[in-house]
């Protein structure tokens, strides 16, 4: 089981380093918005990536991402409209619905292949990388799925909703995906305006927050600052971070994973520690070895 956050909190957090995200391509030219990888921001150890993709234009995502390798890490996809349906080379296959997440463990190897089940309509969610120890970098490939009935959401009776997809609010509304090695919390937060929230956040994480619509303020004794849609705020030191609401419906994704403080090589689907690794799993992919 994941441990339980402290909930009091004797620090807030606060932003230390804004960004905005880099547009671009991927898979088979699906249209999206890289707000953590970029030159701005490369990583924030555990976090690797982070891509937003919203469209409403068929021409921007029906290509989907046809088959391709991963190695090294988690690939955490949250969708918030449309649906898209996964198929990998060990048999697995299903579709996230809206509002459902998969966290899947691309540990030592699998080939998949993430397709639109539309063909036309809005297209919304969110693509993740968490790095994974090096221990554990050649782990079995496995998966946490759940549709969004079964992720908690807590809500508050000042108007706030907090989807629970991993960790534990101050609540203590737990999310369904543990055992993860970094123990991340990923809170998917509605925020009326004016209301605040708080929420612990371990003192050893790294955290940040990403605000996909309306704003946020984010209240700290050393600095408060605003963030707004289409804005990631890279959190500083403290055990929590207190956030006012600063439009009329503000949503926003909050995440903390404790960091790894490991060697990174990165070469495309692969995240290992050394060079020599990230070769082998060229040659390893390429001998079909996945």
């Amino acid at each position: 089981m994941d441990p339980v956050l402290e909930t009091k909190i004797s620090r807030y957090r606060h932003v230390t380093q804004t960004a905005r995200g880099a547009p671009g391509s991927d898979g088979a030219g699906v249209r999206l918005t890289r707000m953590l990888g970029t030159n701005t921001i490369n990583m924030l150890d555990p976090f690797l990536m982070l891509d937003e993709f919203r469209s409403d234009e068929p021409g921007d995502y029906l290509a989907g991402f046809p088959d391709h390798p991963h190695r090294g890490f988690d690939t955490v996809t949250y969708m918030l409209a449309g649906s898209m349906r996964h198929k990998d080379n060990h048999g697995h296959e299903g579709v996230i619905k809206p509002g459902g997440i998969q966290w899947m463990r691309a540990g030592r190897g699998i080939v998949h292949s993430e397709m639109p089940e539309q063909e036309a309509g809005l297209m919304w969610g969110f693509q993740l990388w968490i790095n994974l120890p090096g221990d554990q970098k050649m782990s079995p490939p496995e998966y946490q799925e759940f549709d969004k009935d079964e992720i908690p959401e807590e809500n508050r009776a000042d108007g706030a909703v907090i989807r629970v997809i991993s960790g534990t609010t101050l609540l203590g509304t737990t999310g369904p995906v543990t055992n993860i090695p970094t123990t991340p919390l990923y809170l998917d937060m509605e925020l009326p305006e004016g209301i605040e929230i708080e929420q612990p956040l371990p003192a050893n994480a790294n955290a940040f927050i990403y605000v996909y619509s309306g704003m946020t303020d984010v209240l700290a004794d050393e600095q408060s600052s605003r963030l707004e849609q289409g804005q990631l705020g890279v959190l500083g030191s403290g055990d929590g971070v207190h956030l006012r609401g600063a439009a009329d419906r503000t949503r926003l994704l909050l995440l903390a994973a404790r960091p790894l403080r490991e060697p990174v090589a990165w070469s495309g689907p692969f995240v290992m520690n050394t060079r020599a690794e990230i070769l082998q799993a060229f040659q390893d992919y390429h001998n079909g070895l996945f």
